[in-house]
C-alpha cells in the first residue's frame, strides 16, 4: 500500500527531479548541421529528470499522489509544481516539437504511452491540467493507433520499445478518455500479435537491460482484453508451467550502474503486472525487494524509480 508518508517521500524526489536540468540524455533527430537548443526551450514542460520520458512519468507520479492524498501537507507544493510545468503554453511548445521533423518518431512508443498515462491520470483527477495536455495527448493517441495498426510484429524486449507495456498504458488512457478508436486498435493489434503465443521463454528473463518483463507485460495486457475463461485458456498455452519464476527478484550487484538499476525497476514493473494478474503475494515480495533502492542512491536510478514504485503500490 502506498502510505501518505511514502507518497510524500517519493513526491519530494519527483519535484526535485522535474526541475533538474542536468545530467540530461538528449534524443534529437538532426536534419542539418545546427546547434541543439537548450532542452528547457524545446521541452519546457518536461526538461528535467534526465530524459523526456522520465520527466513525463515523474509528473504522472505527482498527479497520482495528489489524487490519492488530496489534503496531504505536500499537496499544495505538488499543485504549484504541476501548474508551473503543465501550462497550455508549455504543452503547445512540446506539441510543436512533435510536429517538427525531429519529433516524428521521438519517444515512440514508450514516451508516447507515458504521456497518455499522464493524461489518463489528469482526467481521473478531473484537473485543469487535462485541458492543457489534451492537444498533445490527442496527437500522440492518433500516432499510437497508427503505429500499432501498421506494425506487423510487436517489440518483445524488456526495455523502452516493449509493445505490450506501451499498450497497457495507452489502454488506460483510451478508457479514461473514452477513445474507442484507440481501444479498438489496441484490441485488434494485441490479438494479432499475441493470441496464438505458446510456451513463452520465461527462462530467458531477465536480460541486463530489462526493466520490464516481456512475458508479464503481455499477460497483463491480454488479461485486460479477454474475458476470464478466454484469458485463462490463453494463459495455460502461453505459460504452461505458470509465471511463478518471474516472482523471484533479479540479482543486482551494483545499484549505481545505469543498466543494473533497470533491474530494480524490473522488480517494480513485475509487481505492477502481478497486481493486475491478481497475485498480490508476488507483487508484495517484488516491491519489498526493490523499495530500499528507490531513493537515496545514484541518480541513475533515482531519476525514475520512484514513479515505478508508485505504479506498483497504487491502483488506478
Amino acid at each position: 500500500m502506498l502510505t501518505e508518508e511514502l507518497a510524500t517521500r517519493f513526491a519530494r524526489v519527483a519535484m526535485a527531479n522535474i526541475v533538474r536540468e542536468y545530467p540530461r540524455h538528449v534524443q534529437h533527430f538532426m536534419t542539418e548541421a545546427a546547434s541543439l537548443p537548450p532542452q528547457r526551450e524545446v521541452h519546457p514542460a518536461f526538461y528535467g529528470s534526465y530524459d523526456w520520458h522520465s520527466a513525463v512519468h515523474m509528473h504522472w507520479m505527482l498527479m497520482r499522489v495528489l489524487r490519492l492524498y488530496p489534503v496531504a501537507r505536500i499537496a499544495p507544493q505538488i499543485t504549484d509544481a504541476l501548474d508551473q510545468h503543465l501550462t497550455s503554453e508549455n504543452v503547445e511548445k512540446e506539441l510543436a516539437y512533435f510536429l517538427s521533423p525531429a519529433g516524428r518518431t521521438f519517444e515512440r512508443p514508450y514516451g508516447w504511452a507515458w504521456l497518455l498515462e499522464l493524461q489518463a491520470e489528469a482526467l481521473m483527477l478531473k484537473s485543469r491540467w487535462s485541458r492543457s495536455l489534451h492537444p498533445l495527448a490527442h496527437e500522440l493517441a492518433q500516432r499510437f493507433a497508427d503505429y500499432i495498426r501498421l506494425s506487423p510484429y510487436p517489440v518483445r524486449s524488456g526495455a523502452h520499445g516493449n509493445s505490450a507495456f506501451a499498450c497497457l498504458l495507452a489502454l488506460d488512457y483510451a478508457r479514461a478518455a473514452k477513445d474507442t478508436a484507440l481501444e479498438f486498435e489496441i484490441r485488434k493489434s494485441a490479438r494479432r500479435w499475441y493470441a496464438s503465443d505458446k510456451a513463452a521463454p520465461i527462462a530467458y528473463e531477465p536480460s541486463l537491460d530489462d526493466f520490464l518483463s516481456p512475458a508479464l507485460a503481455e499477460a497483463a495486457l491480454m488479461r485486460q482484453l479477454m474475458d476470464e475463461s478466454e484469458f485463462f485458456a490463453w494463459l495455460q498455452r502461453f505459460a504452461p508451467d505458470g509465471l511463478h519464476a518471474l516472482a523471484e527478484p533479479p540479482t543486482v550487484t551494483d545499484h549505481a550502474d545505469p543498466k543494473q538499476s533497470h533491474l530494480d525497476g524490473l522488480c517494480l514493473s513485475r509487481a505492477w503486472c502481478f497486481q493486475r494478474l491478481g497475485n498480490a503475494d508476488a507483487a508484495q515480495a517484488l516491491t519489498e525487494a526493490a523499495l530500499p533502492h528507490v531513493t537515496g542512491g545514484d541518480y541513475a536510478g533515482e531519476h525514475w524509480l520512484a514513479s515505478f514504485a508508485v505504479l506498483a503500490l497504487s491502483t488506478a
